[in-house]
């Protein structure tokens, strides 16, 4: 297990071959840059072992799937430079996963937000369950989901991906998620949905790896540009984020919390 300060990553591989990326934070599951690069590290080694067959990526607890940006980091960007490497952190992690030649599968057992819906959208076939709804706040707080948006479009559409960027605060539920294509599967809670997994990742390990390879080529075909594109709009976060509004909006958010 590889720990940081702030949350932890894990790779786990089995013997036949399901290679688990685990990530947990206490913050409902959400990615400072630490985790960020941790998560493109191990779904990389794990893409690169001959050992594996099929990556399972998921988090820990129940309740939240992935939180997105660690609001914690955002108050800490005081300049442009600084803003593009900590948004190309989730650059990074999707092109891990569009990049990796094995299947990714994601386990979506709670609440995706922001780059929570960006990782579910960069796994090549994800489950999840009833209490998996999805929301893209950016908007809310004076930042887009440009670093994701490509990934998310490539699932939903637009008109979908629409609706989600410009009702920044309302949740969709998982079947929303399911009816537009981010979710392939949604099960009633997390012990049916690590059942149907299981059984997934077994079945999916059994076939010739060469196919699955070739598949996964296929799944991705068009995204070649995408190291270039999504680092050019982890720069433009990075930019916003300095604004004035950007940062009365994160500093509201800790004093509602308090």
């Amino acid at each position: 297990m590889s720990a940081t300060d702030n949350g932890n990553v894990s790779l786990t591989i089995s013997q036949s071959g399901i290679a688990t990326v685990s990530f947990s934070h206490p913050a409902q599951n959400s990615l400072p840059a630490a985790l960020l690069n941790e998560l493109t590290d191990k779904i990389t080694q794990a893409g690169n072992d001959a050992q594996t067959r099929v990556i399972v990526l998921k988090s820990g607890g129940d309740r939240t799937f992935c939180a997105g940006a660690s609001f914690d980091e955002l108050l800490q960007i005081k300049d442009k430079q600084t803003g593009a490497v900590f948004f190309s952190g989730f650059a990074r992690v999707i092109n891990a996963c569009r990049k990796s030649p094995k299947i990714v599968i994601a386990r979506v057992q709670g609440k995706a937000v922001g780059g929570g819906v960006g990782l579910a959208a960069a796994a090549d076939y994800c489950l999840a369950t009833e209490a998996a709804s999805v929301k893209l706040s950016e908007l809310a707080i004076g930042i887009g989901p440009f670093v994701i948006s490509p990934a998310v479009i490539r699932k939903v559409g637009l008109p979908a991906f629409s609706q989600l960027t410009i009702r920044a605060v309302d949740f969709q539920t998982a079947q929303w998620a399911k009816e537009k294509g981010l979710y392939n599967e949604v099960y009633t809670d997390t012990a049916a949905l690590d059942t149907a997994l299981d059984a997934l990742a077994e079945k999916l390990a059994s076939y010739h790896p060469e196919a699955l390879t070739g598949l996964k080529q296929i799944l991705w075909e068009g995204t070649e540009d995408w190291d270039e594109l999504l680092n050019h709009r982890a720069a433009l976060s990075g930019e916003l984020v300095l604004s004035e509004f950007t940062q009365q909006a994160l500093r509201g958010f800790f004093g509602a919390k308090s």
